[in-house]
């Protein structure tokens, strides 16, 4: 016999129900399906079938059970037993009525066509008599069974449904398989890594929001460096500062250095309801968007683009210039543009700055020290929140002592051994075994450690960059870019395509940046012995306990 549910677990309230249902299972044939409390919506009325009974060459039968002692005086219905004594009840068969009317309705909806077998409504009684001869207009004695009749329910269901149901003739076989799964309503997953990983980062979320306390308690801190590794929240941090900072009524500069970073930025002040920063983005930008005449060469970014804001600054009127400066990963920005960024300030010794960085992924090489913060008051940021702990573990040797990872334990970090000659191509091979696993594009982001990727090299060739990193920001297709244009960003997987370093100097911070980009599943693609030259040994040893994978052979 075919149960739906097959394994049901009935509620201390629903006994009745459950005595009813065992005594059909036991009595009615094999080739009877017996479905319990089927949910039917009938435009706003909402109805409940307490056991459903579908008997191929037979027909179907809606039945109301009541526990208890049921009796019925002048026309009202009780049930009465229980701690609620003696109670009044709606009238069990023009319930049974009612759900047997909007269930037919329903399954003509379902199943495009009218449904002409028989279906009686009946209500069961398995703890009360009802005498044989009992009579009650619009209530016939054959569409009840009483604990008398329960014992022996088959045929009494059988008579009810040929002599009381509507309908025209039998349930067909093929017409009861085409029931079963609008009763059933499977709702099956994909058993890949892929299922379920999008509530493990929603958690992280939740983990991220609660570093709020932090801006609370710092808020009669008007000059702070807020300092932390990979995954610590910074970013969240730095965005709800400037929102608050602009709720009261300040005039706010968000800034960063990349350009995709600047423009995650400029997306979500644009969904800002509130007061918005009056610049935000790259600081390369604000400097142009102030008349400074665009230049090239690592001079004129490092020397002369800062000199130029800091005149232009000097003669800037008050309105113009801001209230608070936030700058996000701060540590890619020169000593020699903190002083240009100051002197935008109204008050350069005193208006409010904020720093959100991580000294340790000094990609640019610009951060030598702390000295152009040294005014900053350090607050400590040391909690990962953003990746799993089997993410975050693999870097931690990038991070710090204090460095803690607080998410989920999550999946495994997944190795690919090859040659940084074959990375690329190995690299992409993974893009598509991760698709083919489950994983959706836009999940999915391949950062390279030495060259651009050929989409990457395209884009930057064509000067087409802001066209790239909107469809980045799009969150439609899998995303082809560096670990140096990454920095502040994350996708739930991340193939960390090790092709090499341009310069060895920089290939730890290169490493870091790229293994922390993670939410949820990392992937990385090159040479163990590049790798262990690179990051050194606690790199090699937490690789070690990666799991091997060869994306070709899925």
């Amino acid at each position: 016999m075919r149960l739906i549910p097959p394994d049901h677990d009935f509620s201390e309230g629903q006994f009745a129900e459950k005595v009813v249902w065992d005594l059909l299972k036991a009595e009615l044939p094999d080739d009877v399906v017996l479905a319990h409390s089927v949910q039917v919506r009938n435009g706003r009325a909402e109805h409940e079938i307490d056991i459903l009974v579908l008997w191929p060459g037979v027909g179907l039968a809606a039945i109301e059970v009541k526990g208890g002692l049921v009796t019925n005086e002048r026309g009202q219905w009780f049930q009465s037993g229980g701690p609620d004594g003696k109670r009044k009840l709606p009238d069990p068969l023009a319930q049974s009525q009612g759900s047997m009317h909007a269930f037919k309705e329903w399954l003509q909806d379902q199943l495009g066509s009218h449904l002409t077998s028989r279906f009686v409504y009946m209500a069961a009684f398995p703890y009360s008599k009802v005498p044989t001869e009992w009579v009650r207009a619009g209530n016939p004695r054959a569409l009840i069974l009483d604990q008398d009749d329960c014992r022996n329910p088959a045929e009494l269901i059988r008579h009810a449904i040929e002599s009381e149901g509507g309908g025209t003739g039998p349930l067909a076989p093929s017409f009861l398989e085409r029931i079963v799964p609008r009763l059933e309503g499977n709702l099956d997953q994909p058993d890949t890594p892929a299922t379920g990983q999008g509530e493990l980062e929603d958690h992280q979320d939740q983990l991220t929001e609660r570093q709020g306390v932090l801006l609370a308690a710092t808020r009669s801190l008007t000059r702070v460096r807020f300092t932390g590794g990979a995954g610590s929240g910074k970013t969240w941090l730095a965005l709800q500062k400037a929102k608050q900072l602009c709720k009261d009524g300040k005039r706010v500069g968000l800034f960063c250095y990349n350009k995709g970073l600047g423009m995650y930025f400029q997306l979500q002040v644009a969904r800002w309801k509130s007061a918005r920063p009056a610049f935000t983005g790259e600081f390369h930008e604000y400097v142009l968007s102030l008349g400074v005449p665009e230049g090239a060469g690592q001079d004129y970014f490092d020397v002369e683009m800062p000199r130029l804001l800091k005149e232009l600054a000097d003669g800037m009127p008050p309105g113009d210039k801001f209230d608070a400066i936030i700058v996000d990963e701060a540590q890619d920005f020169a000593p020699s543009w903190w002083d240009a960024l100051r002197a935008c300030l109204k008050e350069p010794d005193a208006s409010e700055l904020y720093a959100f960085m991580d000294g340790r992924q000094d990609v640019y090489q610009r951060w030598s020290s702390a000295a152009a913060l040294q005014d900053l008051v350090p607050i400590h940021v040391d909690d990962n929140l953003r990746n799993t702990r089997k993410i975050a573990e693999t870097f931690k040797g990038f991070a710090g002592d204090k460095f803690t990872p607080r998410g989920s334990t999550g999946l495994a970090v997944r190795r690919v051994e090859c040659s940084p000659e074959d990375a690329m191509d190995v690299a992409s091979d993974c893009v598509d075994a991760l698709i083919e696993d489950g994983w959706a594009k836009n999940q999915i982001a391949l950062l390279t450690t030495k060259s651009r990727h050929p989409i990457h090299q395209e884009h930057f060739e064509n000067g087409t960059l802001d066209e790239y990193w909107r469809e980045f920001h799009a969150n439609e297709a899998e995303f082809y870019g560096h670990v140096l244009g990454f920095k502040g960003l994350e996708r739930s997987v991340v193939i960390l395509c090790v092709d090499g370093f341009r310069d060895i100097e920089r290939a730890a911070e290169r490493l870091y940046v790229g293994l922390s980009r993670a939410r949820t599943l990392l992937v990385v693609v090159g040479d163990s012995e590049q790798l262990r030259h690179a990051g050194g040994n606690q790199l090699d040893l937490a690789l070690a306990r990666a799991q091997r994978w060869t994306p070709s052979a899925e």
